[in-house]
């Protein structure tokens, strides 16, 4: 029996960061060994929001950034399949199948297309924005996953696919696993600046790959309460951006227990607060930035991981769009005229 997929990936756009981490990289750590696992570098969905030339020629390196993330945060590159995703041309031609199984007023109502309009200062929504889910639905199924670990803002896309698969399969035949969606523990993390969710675009993220003293500058510069105007002050601890990154990344619960306590009695100062999280963040981050250093060294590898995976999972995909085409009848159309014309180009038979 074939092992089970999972799929998942991101769009190479920056560098990974703590929200990342938390909204599905620590699921894709916990299960890419227990799976066949696909990481797709996803530069055809950058497109949707990010498509100068600028953007296209800072692609490569991105892609490169994020593998070694990955590979950083804990995946093991002797299981798992990286790939690009514009390499691909038969993710395309699965998109455009799958088009036709969803309707407009269906996707208009997956509610981050307009935060990503939004974001990217669209004023209206772009045509590849609005099909945004059925390439990503193309994504997931071209592989046949069956797993896919996803942050909060995805979960709708998702479905979507679940849909898809679900109408194709209905209307064709089964040809594709239904997936099942892995939501994280922690499903967003807000920014550093407390105002949105950590954002590569909003400048408000402590990347996987910062350095000590970066990380400690960015949380000694964080959001809190507002209306804390001194130390002896009681402060506010629910809601509070610090805090919410001591619940998750400080392991030291005593420490977080009492760092709370103190604060709410107005007891203990932001400094000590943010100094004991930047301590944290950094104990957290250490293992990564060892093993950032090991792949780094190894030149050539992270290429090396790409080419080799695009090339395997293009061939995984090209059967899938095979099996595809058959099951809707597609591969026998241009077959049948094909036989009718050669037969028509025949010379008659003559009898002496």
């Amino acid at each position: 029996m074939t092992a089970q997929r999972m799929l998942t990936g991101d769009r190479p756009t920056g560098k990974l960061h703590l929200g990342h981490y938390v909204g599905s990289i620590a699921n894709r750590v916990k299960l890419h060994r227990k799976y066949e696992s696909f990481f797709i570098i996803a530069d055809l969905h950058m497109l949707t929001t990010k498509n100068t030339r600028d953007d296209i020629a800072k692609a490569t390196q991105n892609a490169r950034d994020m593998v070694v993330d990955s590979l950083a945060a804990g995946i093991d590159p002797d299981t798992a399949t990286f790939y690009l995703q514009s390499a691909i041309q038969e993710v395309g031609d699965l998109n455009t199948l799958f088009q036709n199984l969803v309707t407009v007023p269906r996707l208009e109502r997956v509610p981050s297309l307009k935060d990503m309009a939004r974001d990217a200062g669209k004023e209206e929504m772009p045509y590849g924005l609005l099909g945004y889910p059925v390439l990503q639905a193309a994504d997931i199924l071209c592989v046949k996953a069956h797993v896919v670990p996803v942050g909060k803002d995805n979960a709708a896309h998702v479905e979507v696919t679940r849909e898809i698969a679900r109408r194709f399969n209905y209307l064709y035949g089964e040809v594709f696993p239904v997936p099942e969606l892995v939501s994280a523990e922690t499903p967003t993390l807000v920014g550093t600046d407390g105002r949105a969710k950590m954002s590569k675009s909003l400048g408000n993220a402590i990347a996987l790959s910062d350095e000590p003293a970066e990380v400690r500058r960015k949380v000694m510069g964080m959001y809190t309460d507002p209306n804390r105007i001194r130390a002896d002050v009681p402060g506010t601890v629910e809601g509070n951006p610090v805090f919410q990154y001591h619940d998750v990344f400080n392991p030291n619960r005593a420490e977080v227990d009492d760092l709370k306590g103190r604060y709410r009695e107005g007891k203990v100062g932001d400094v000590e607060v943010k100094e004991k999280l930047a301590t944290a963040l950094n104990a957290f981050l250490d293992p990564m930035r060892e093993r950032r250093a090991r792949y780094e060294a190894d030149k050539g590898l992270v290429d090396k991981l790409i080419v080799e995976g695009t090339e395997r999972t293009r061939r995984e995909v090209q059967q899938t769009v095979f099996e595809a085409r058959k099951a809707m009848g597609l591969t026998g159309v241009y077959t049948q005229l094909r036989r009718k014309a050669e037969r028509s180009r025949k010379p008659a038979a003559t009898t002496a």
